[in-house]
């Protein structure tokens, strides 16, 4: 399993985010709603990856390629399982791709499985 799966993943609730990102809770929900960031209410209270807080901010790259998923028919939970799991054709995690600035190939792809 990758390090990154939805369950070795570290998960960070609203008032946790709002602390990681300096912003206020109503704030972080805004960030949610515009899709800056995209959370789970899988484990109760709404909780969003670590993974998707770089340097203080959201990662840039999370919003478009979140969209691209939406357009896909992916939920929110669908959609951060497939940014955690292994995408063979990336040879990695799709976060690791954005991470590694790879935004435009993981969108690519994202687009294909609608």
């Amino acid at each position: 399993m990758s390090e990154t799966s939805p369950e070795n993943t570290a998960w960070l609730t609203i008032p946790d985010l709002a602390e990681a990102l300096d912003e206020t809770p109503s704030r972080v929900r805004r960030l949610l709603d515009e899709h800056y960031l995209i959370g789970s209410r899988r484990n109760g209270p709404v909780q969003v990856p670590a993974l998707f807080i770089v340097d203080g901010h959201p990662l840039p790259s999370l919003r478009g390629t979140v969209i691209a998923l939406q357009d896909a028919g992916f939920s929110d939970d669908e959609a951060i399982d497939w940014l955690l799991a292994e995408e063979d054709t990336l040879g990695r995690t799709p976060i690791a791709a954005l991470l590694a600035g790879h935004k435009s190939e993981v969108r690519r792809i994202a687009r294909t499985l609608a």
